[in-house]
């Protein structure tokens, strides 16, 4: 038996605004969508189109709260960076950075969500 890493899934207020935000932010790309028959959810895949693992981002139609309780955000995605001075600079600017631990030399941004991703340079 073998499993594999497949995707890891954001419920998202506004699915626009996300996609956005990762294609700028990291630079994934939508690999594909599904949208439920009566529009009351839209799964939208997101791939770096360099590994098989994907973002799903989740709009549900008939959530009514202003955003996701995110409890303690301790749990969070990490990207790898082979410039990870490009890569804050271009995070800088984006106003996106919510945390930096420069002894451990990576850094958090956000997303419009709140969802924490690490950046950590490739080893």
């Amino acid at each position: 038996m073998n499993f594999q890493f497949a995707h890891y899934n954001f419920n998202v207020k506004n699915l626009e605004r996300s996609i956005r935000f990762y294609e700028e932010a990291l630079g994934l790309k939508e690999a594909r969508r599904k949208e439920a028959g009566d529009g009351s959810f839209i799964l939208v895949y997101l791939t770096d189109g360099q590994t098989g693992f994907q973002l799903e981002l989740t709009w549900l139609r008939d959530w009514e709260k202003d955003h996701y309780d995110l409890g303690d955000n301790e749990i969070h995605l990490a990207f790898t960076t082979d410039d990870l001075a490009a890569a804050h600079t271009k995070h800088q600017e984006m106003d996106c950075i919510c945390y930096e631990n420069k002894g451990m030399g990576i850094y958090f941004i956000a997303d419009p969500d709140g969802y924490w991703i690490e950046i950590v340079p490739r080893r």
